[in-house]
């Protein structure tokens, strides 16, 4: 079973840079991602991530949802607070 996972986009390397990463924030851990599969990602929006790879581009309703399902299946504590 493969498990991604949803975060939010709290910085991009500049346009220019040789390889399109970034740090995503899940429940407060940050963790360097690689954007090449969803180049349109920016900063503040939500991405579902695997094994490194910001696969798809969320809303955070959707974010939410998949929250609720990992925390229900113990994996997680609880969906990190918006700061908007």
């Amino acid at each position: 079973m493969c498990l991604a996972v949803p975060g939010k986009i709290v910085s991009r390397a500049p346009d220019g840079a040789d390889l399109p990463l970034g740090t995503v924030d899940f429940q407060g851990s940050r963790v360097e991602v690689s954007f090449a599969l969803v180049p349109d990602a920016a900063v503040g929006d939500w991405v579902l991530v695997h094994a490194g790879f910001a696969i798809t581009l969320l809303d955070e309703a959707e974010a939410r949802e998949t929250w609720h399902y990992l925390e229900e299946a113990g994996l997680v504590e609880s969906f990190p607070e918006s700061d908007s």
